[in-house]
């Protein structure tokens, strides 16, 4: 009938398309190479001889700290020394660590999965949720295609002895890989929201005022949009649109969520955090947002601002008397 061949079409389209979709997303997370940081935060060869020529630790974050004062570093160690790595030579980016599995530093990491044999960070991240969305979706369909065949199973309707197996067999492994692939999206999902990698689930990233493990969290809205980029026709397809160069993330130095922010607190005085330093309530734009500023140079260009907001403000006054 009409009916049934329209429905066997429908069924052939849809099944064709969640496989390739699947196998695409599958491929480009496999063969994707893990984003490594740039030359710019690996040491010079003065720099580099001197460092391994130092015994002392405090020397060698002296000379660290001096080749990490232009670069766009705004976290540090539990102990508040420089993220390096001895391994690949280079002052760590945020966000970066280094695979055991891969022997590289990887941007933006968030684990090393063994099922596609490679890292899962800044380069392809995106390619791996679609992966778990498509897969997901895939055993979803084989299990509700094949239900009708599993409860004549039980019912004792299903004839053919050599299909009971297989029909049993395709349905289990498609319900038990959906359970599992359910709890593991899941709680991608949830780190896309907040912002966070594994990594940093277990061990919070550490700010200028402490560790802060929502530090990069600028609202579900906005950490939806790294990960997917801006155009929204591209985030179902394995196509890379992530947002920055996985060395630089805008950041707040703020330890409270995000989400429970008002517009009202954008609006109070900076907030004091210890020593005398004030942070202001709002994501701090690059030119602020410095990690190795020395605690002078916060105070100064606070001091700064205030003086061009009197003096604009008595330019103002003196134009209005004239």
């Amino acid at each position: 009938t009409i009916s049934s061949t329209a429905e066997k079409v429908v069924y052939l389209v849809v099944f064709h398309l969640s496989f390739v979709m699947f196998v695409w997303s599958y491929w480009k997370t496999i063969f994707t190479s893990p984003a490594s940081p740039s030359n710019e935060f690996c040491l010079s060869k003065a720099d580099k001889e001197q460092y391994e020529k130092e015994e002392r630790p405090e020397s060698q974050q002296e000379i660290l700290r001096r080749a990490a004062k232009d670069l766009p570093i705004y976290t540090t160690t539990a102990s508040r020394a420089i993220r390096y790595c001895d391994r690949c030579q280079l002052i760590k980016p945020d966000r970066c660590h280094h695979c055991s599995a891969c022997d590289i530093c990887v941007l933006k990491m968030d684990h090393h999965c063994p099922w596609v044999n490679n890292c899962v960070g800044f380069s392809n991240y995106k390619f791996f949720l679609l992966f778990l969305m498509y897969s997901l979706l895939y055993c979803l369909f084989v299990a509700a295609t094949v239900l009708q065949y599993f409860i004549k199973f039980w019912t004792n309707e299903l004839p053919d002895t050599h299909a009971k197996f297989h029909v049993l067999f395709l349905f289990f492994v498609a319900a038990m890989f959906f359970i599992s692939i359910l709890s593991l999206f899941s709680y991608h999902c949830w780190l896309v929201g907040k912002n966070r990698s594994t990594i940093e689930t277990f061990r919070a990233p550490t700010f200028r005022n402490g560790p802060d493990k929502n530090g990069f969290s600028l609202g579900c809205s906005k950490n939806l949009r790294e990960v997917f980029g801006d155009e929204k026709k591209y985030w179902l397809l394995p196509i890379f649109t992530s947002l920055g160069d996985g060395c630089n993330f805008p950041t707040r130095l703020v330890i409270m969520d995000p989400e429970q922010l008002t517009v009202s607190s954008q609006n109070e005085p900076a907030k004091s955090s210890g020593a005398n330093q004030s942070f202001p309530t709002r994501p701090l734009s690059e030119s602020q947002n410095r990690l190795l500023a020395s605690d002078s140079q916060w105070v100064e260009s606070a001091t700064e601002e205030e003086n061009v907001k009197s003096g604009a403000k008595k330019h103002i006054i003196v134009s209005l008397e004239s």
